[in-house]
């Protein structure tokens, strides 16, 4: 069974699955068995869908329907293809920019990043299927309907993007407090690709390894680091200024 943002029900989600349906996350009530439950489990590892296991109770909030111990959440927006955006954008004959979002986990800040991204023309976000901000109402409102204008990648790690990036010729700039380089001593206005990290832990140690630069926010005051949708901002209209200079 469905409505606008849900899937209920172990058979239900299993088909959606396979159907191909756009699933954010699945809620699987903890110490639930099954033969059923159990195809299930092995087709979100597959598939490499966001899931997690919770009480009854968390269940019986999201909804009131026979949910069979299973809550599926379905994305609003259909996921494009990282190497097709890739490619359509370069063939397109604009200068690339992507933004990578590592983990960001804040569905505020998600939606809050996406609004920026499509007022400074940015081609498309890359996130990770597991362990970030979903799609929903939340970061629908939060993005003015911005959702709907820029295209979102779903990639199995954000790694791959970075390499699959590099290797299409656009440079890979990571966000970071770990260097001496502002923004302000990179070039954006070659193709590239910026790197937001999460609001705790900023990027993956390893994911900045092999960025291609690194570059920080210069902060004045006493407080050390800013709202990662805040410092995106910055990056994003950094970008843009450099773009527009070289137009005049």
């Amino acid at each position: 069974m469905q409505n606008q943002t849900q899937i209920f029900g172990i058979r239900a989600v299993i088909e959606a699955i396979n159907a191909g349906e756009s699933i954010d996350k699945v809620f699987l009530q903890k110490g639930l068995r099954g033969e059923l439950f159990t195809e299930l489990e092995a087709l979100l590892r597959k598939q490499a869908i966001n899931s997690s296991y919770v009480p009854a109770e968390k269940l019986n909030r999201l909804t009131k329907k026979n949910h069979q111990g299973v809550v599926a959440q379905i994305s609003p927006i259909a996921f494009h293809d990282l190497e097709d955006l890739v490619l359509n954008v370069i063939e397109s004959g604009k200068t690339p920019l992507f933004l990578l979002l590592d983990q960001l986990s804040d569905v505020r800040n998600f939606g809050a990043i996406i609004r920026t991204a499509e007022c400074t023309d940015v081609d498309g976000i890359i996130i990770q299927k597991k362990g970030g901000a979903p799609v929903n109402g939340d970061t629908i409102k939060t993005s003015a309907g911005a959702v709907f204008k820029v295209p979102i990648c779903k990639v199995d790690h954000i790694k791959d993007a970075v390499f699959y990036m590099q290797s299409s010729g656009i440079k890979v700039i990571a966000a970071t407090e770990k260097t001496s380089s502002t923004l302000y001593d990179i070039s954006f206005n070659e193709p590239c690709a910026i790197i937001m990290g999460s609001e705790g832990k900023g990027i993956n140690p390893s994911i900045l390894k092999v960025a291609d630069a690194k570059a920080k926010l210069p902060l004045l005051g006493e407080i050390e680091s800013l709202n990662v949708s805040v410092a995106c901002g910055a990056f994003l209209y950094e970008a843009v200024r450099q773009r527009l200079s070289i137009d005049d």
